[in-house]
C-alpha cells in the first residue's frame, strides 16, 4: 500500500503548479547523504521541464542538478530529465528510412584536433544518412566542438532542424549538423548556469540523446565514452529515447574515434536487445600511428582576454586547424585525421552491417575519401 500512496501522493503533486513541485522535489533530494531520496520518473520529468519553462528561480534550477548529482541519479531520475528536454525539444523525421545519430561531447576537444565533425559526410558517402549535433562552447572544457569547426570549414551551424532534415534527405547531401540553439533554445538558454555550476550534471548525460532527426523505420545513436560505467547508462537512456541501435566507442577524450596506437573497445546493442562489446585494433585496417589523435600544436593561441571562462588557448583558431586537417582528409590526404576519418566510420558501417567486414567497410570509406565523393557531399551541404 505504501507504494500506492506514494504514486497518488505524486500524481496530487504533480497537479500543482511548478514552483510547488520543485520546492517538494529539493524537500527530498537535498537532505544529505544518508537522508536524500530518489523520486520518480515522472517527478523529473516535471522538475526539468518547469526550469526550462523558467519558472524556477535559477539557484533552485541549480540546486536540483547538483543534489541530484551528488546523492547520484537514479536511473529513473535520469529517463525523466531526458523526457523532460524532448518535451521541449524539436524533432523532426526526415525523408530517409535510417538516420544515424552521431553525437560528441558537447564540451569538446582541448588535447587533439577532432576528426570526427568530417565523419558525418564520409558516411553520408557511403550511402548512410547521419546528423550531429551539439553547442558553439559548454563547460567545463570549453573546448573544440562540431560547431566550431565546422564554422571553420565554412559550414552554416544555424540551419532549422527542418532545414537539417532537408538536408539529410537529399541524396547529393545525406548528412547535417544541428545544433542545441535550434533543437532546444530554452536547453540552451541554461549554458551560463551550467557553467556556474562547474561541475557535470544529468544534464550533460541525458542532453545527446534528445534525438533532433530521426528515420523513418530506425534511428541508430553513436557516441564516445570514458568511463565504463556509463555505457550502462547510454545504453539504457538510448532504448528509453527510441533508438533501435546504439553504438558506444571508448574514443579519446571521450568522443568517437578510439586511439589510433591501440586496441579499443566498443559497446553496442541491436534493435533495443541487451548491449555486446567488441575489441577493434587499428593494425587490422593497415592504421599505423604513433599518436592516439591528431596532436594539438605545440605554440597555442592564447585564449582570448574577453573570455572569463573559456580553453587555456583561442578554441576558435585551433578549430580552424582541426577544419584544415579535416578538409585535406576529404582531399584525400593521407595523416593521423584521415586515419580517424577511417576508423570511426569504418566501426560505423560495421555497426550498421553494411558490410560483411570489419576490413571491407575500412575499404568503403577510404576510397569515399580518396575517389572525391565525400568531399563532394561535404561541399554539397550549406
Amino acid at each position: 500500500t505504501l507504494h500506492l500512496d506514494t504514486m497518488n501522493e505524486v500524481e496530487e503533486l504533480l497537479q500543482k503548479d511548478n514552483k510547488a513541485i520543485m520546492r517538494s522535489i529539493i524537500q527530498r533530494i537535498a537532505t544529505g547523504p544518508d537522508m536524500s531520496k530518489d523520486i520518480s520518473l515522472e517527478e523529473a520529468r516535471a522538475g526539468m521541464k518547469a526550469i526550462l519553462e523558467d519558472d524556477i528561480d535559477p539557484v533552485q534550477s541549480a540546486i536540483f542538478l547538483i543534489a541530484l548529482r551528488m546523492k547520484r541519479e537514479s536511473d529513473d531520475e535520469n529517463k525523466g530529465i531526458l523526457d523532460g528536454i524532448r518535451d521541449k525539444a524539436i524533432s523532426i523525421t526526415a525523408d530517409v528510412d535510417e538516420v544515424l545519430d552521431l553525437s560528441d561531447p558537447y564540451n569538446g576537444y582541448n588535447r587533439s584536433l577532432p576528426a570526427a565533425p568530417f565523419v558525418p559526410a564520409v558516411l553520408a558517402a557511403c550511402g548512410v544518412a547521419t546528423v550531429s549535433h551539439g553547442v558553439e562552447t559548454m563547460s567545463p572544457k570549453f573546448g573544440i566542438t562540431h560547431h566550431r569547426v565546422l564554422k571553420a570549414a565554412g559550414k552554416d551551424v544555424h540551419l532549422s532542424v527542418q532545414q537539417a532534415a532537408e538536408q539529410i534527405s537529399d541524396q547529393n547531401i545525406g548528412w547535417s549538423y544541428v545544433d542545441q540553439k535550434a533543437y532546444c533554445k530554452p536547453l540552451h538558454d541554461l549554458t551560463t548556469l551550467r557553467s556556474n555550476i562547474v561541475k557535470r550534471q544529468a544534464l550533460t548525460t541525458v542532453e545527446v540523446l534528445t534525438g533532433p532527426i530521426r528515420g523513418k523505420k530506425k534511428t541508430h545513436y553513436m557516441s564516445g565514452y570514458v568511463h565504463k560505467p556509463y555505457t550502462r547508462v547510454y545504453a539504457m537512456l538510448a532504448r528509453h529515447a527510441g533508438f533501435d541501435s546504439c553504438l558506444m566507442i571508448r574514443g579519446v577524450e571521450g568522443g568517437i574515434t578510439p586511439s589510433l596506437r591501440q586496441a579499443g573497445k566498443v559497446f553496442y546493442y541491436h534493435d533495443k536487445a541487451e548491449e555486446q562489446s567488441q575489441d577493434f585494433d587499428p593494425k587490422d585496417i593497415g592504421i599505423e600511428q604513433a599518436v592516439r589523435a591528431t596532436p594539438l600544436p605545440d605554440e597555442l593561441p592564447p585564449a582570448p582576454e574577453s573570455e572569463d571562462v573559456s580553453a587555456s588557448f583561442d578554441a576558435e583558431a585551433v578549430a580552424k586547424m582541426a577544419a584544415d586537417a579535416g578538409l585535406a582528409a576529404l582531399n584525400g590526404e593521407h595523416g593521423s585525421t584521415y586515419d580517424a576519418i577511417v576508423y570511426s566510420a569504418a566501426i560505423a558501417l560495421w555497426h550498421l552491417k553494411k558490410t560483411d567486414t570489419f576490413a571491407e567497410a575500412a575499404e568503403k570509406v577510404r576510397q569515399a575519401l580518396d575517389d572525391g565523393s565525400a568531399l563532394k557531399h561535404f561541399n554539397a551541404a550549406a
